[in-house]
């Protein structure tokens, strides 16, 4: 399985059904930054070393959270959307707002640098 397919699978399987997603992704809206380098929103948390961590979602948003995680399996944890929209690749080191991408397969969003500033500490 390619990394955008599973990508996408994840961020599908993470959006539960009825989950509001706001209009315009800002950091502010969806996400927490319990302290730098980590990043959470109301179903995972991610560093900017490994990316989606079931430890930082245990620790940060309880068992629950991270039973819900582990129970994906294996999964391409180094790029991820959170539920506002802001995708992050570990590889580029950066955290777009948007996780489309254009014709030639690159990233077409425009980037986030507050998520990026915060996941990977500039």
């Amino acid at each position: 399985m390619g990394r955008f397919t599973q990508t996408l699978l994840l961020s599908a399987a993470l959006w539960a059904p009825g989950a509001a997603i706001a209009a315009s992704p800002q950091i502010s809206e969806a996400l927490t930054m319990p302290k730098p380098g980590v990043i959470c929103d109301r179903y995972i948390c991610a560093n900017g070393q490994d990316g989606v961590s079931v430890a930082l979602t245990m620790h940060y948003l309880g068992k629950k959270a991270a039973a819900r995680l582990t129970s994906f399996g294996e999964f391409n944890r180094e790029a991820f959307t959170f539920a506002n929209g802001v995708h992050c690749d570990i590889q580029a080191r950066q955290c777009r707002k948007d996780r489309y991408y254009g014709a030639d397969g690159q990233p077409s969003g425009e980037i986030d640098h507050d998520a990026t500033r915060q996941l990977f500490v500039y």
